[in-house]
């Protein structure tokens, strides 16, 4: 074990979803206001915070590995592993040789205080008594921002452990979070994509609606365009599709979770829908905004899942106008209800099913990608260079390419799409 004497620079290493990529920003900010200061490039950290991701056992995996690799990298490092595998497996990280503190998904946002009191290793919150909201907002990149307006999640689908993970949905107030997205734009960001657990669900703690929030942050001046990273299909409602069709601000960019296109296996999983209201949505977007990017993620080989059962849903899938899919192979979590479920898909047959949804993606990206020649959209240009080249993408997500010119970063540009400017190939 280390001890904290001298323990003044810091580095993170976050995992997982957009959502603890935005905590670890704010999470760093809070150790600057606090008298600790970010490592520099080369320099050996005397604190490492790792932030972890438990959404599958691969995820899993990669935290295990992780910590191992930054104990091997930094031996005399004071090793803190906090987020959501933390909170769901405290007991065996802190076993793990060299870890110094464990802090569960809640807990992290207290680090400061851990650092300069705390003599626990171990640190880790009931998610059922959880009720403080935690702002957060990313700015390692000066394009885009993460900003957070919810956590946690009541579904309790049977695959899945992240209310176990992070509690009941909770979210912070509509005035705070516009107050935040305004001092993005102070600071000259240009786009804004809102995370969360169950974004659709905003509106518990507060009173207020997934709409109104939309409604508030359109107003916000200096901000080109939002983003709403995933909503819930029976939470995205149709004024909440009429709004982003109309509005100044949001981007015509979706992207709705559907998980399976076979209504038994959606009921196995305690889906809060049927395939008709996810077709329902995706036509009503089309019809509103034909020109939208509507991204699907899917779950393949979740418990129950038969091979007639998987037909039905590529064939629904194979019928929907959306341009990309997300593909997960079904993941079990120890304590989660699909664990009941008799049938189990092996990983053969997940893999097989995985490679033909894949396949159906590219496709329809293709296609989409094509729909949009000719077309002329507004691109804002990011900081990353690769083979001479700058990238960035279209208010509907069309990702395009020029060569690299560092004083368009951070800038949009009106374009006519051709071939040659897209960074994909069809």
């Amino acid at each position: 074990m280390c001890t904290m004497e001298s323990t003044k620079s810091f580095a993170f290493y976050t995992l997982g979803c957009k959502l603890n990529f935005a905590e670890s920003s704010y999470l760093g900010k809070t150790l600057l206001q606090n008298g600790f200061r970010k490592a520099e490039k080369g320099e050996t950290p005397s604190i490492c915070v790792i932030n972890t991701c438990t959404v599958t056992d691969t995820a899993d995996k990669k935290c295990r590995q992780t910590i191992h690799k930054i104990r091997k990298q930094y031996p005399d490092t004071y090793l803190i592993v906090t987020g959501c595998y933390a909170q769901l497996s405290a007991e065996s990280i802190a076993l793990m040789e060299g870890v110094d503190k464990v802090l569960g998904a809640n807990d992290k946002f207290e680090i400061p205080q851990h650092l300069l009191t705390g003599n626990h290793q171990l640190q880790v919150s009931d998610t059922k008594k959880i009720t403080p909201f935690y702002p957060s907002c990313s700015a390692e990149d000066r394009t885009r921002h993460f900003l957070k307006v919810q956590d946690g999640c009541d579904y309790f689908c049977t695959y899945c452990a992240i209310p176990y993970a992070r509690g009941r949905s909770r979210n912070g107030a509509i005035a705070d979070l516009v107050k935040q997205a305004q001092e993005v734009a102070q600071n000259g960001g240009k786009e804004i994509i809102l995370t969360g657990v169950n974004i659709g669900d905003f509106g518990k703690s507060t009173g207020e609606t997934c709409l109104q929030l939309l409604q508030a942050l359109d107003q916000v001046e200096g901000i080109e365009r939002f983003r709403i990273s995933s909503i819930e299909p029976n939470l995205l409602t149709d004024e909440i599709i009429d709004f982003v069709a109309s509005s100044k601000r949001f981007a015509p960019h979706f992207h709705i979770p559907l998980q399976a296109g076979s209504n038994a296996v959606l009921t196995l999983m305690h889906r809060r829908y049927d395939t008709s209201l996810f077709a329902h949505k995706i036509q009503l977007i089309k019809q509103k905004m034909p020109h939208a990017f509507i991204g699907v993620d899917v779950i393949v080989g979740m418990r129950g899942e038969t091979d007639e059962l998987f037909e039905q849903s590529y064939q629904f899938i194979a019928s929907l106008p959306i341009s990309e899919l997300h593909v997960f192979s079904y993941s079990e979590r120890a304590g989660t209800a699909a664990l009941r479920i008799p049938y189990k898909v092996s990983p053969a047959i997940k893999k097989e099913r995985s490679h033909r949804l894949l396949t159906l993606s590219n496709a329809k990206k293709q296609a989409f990608y094509q729909s949009q020649l000719g077309t002329q959209r507004s691109v804002l240009w990011e900081s990353t260079k690769k083979n001479g080249y700058m990238s960035g993408f279209t208010e509907n997500y069309v990702k395009v390419k020029q060569p690299y010119q560092a004083d368009k970063i951070n800038t949009l540009t009106s374009l006519t799409l051709t071939p040659e400017q897209l960074d994909y190939e069809i």
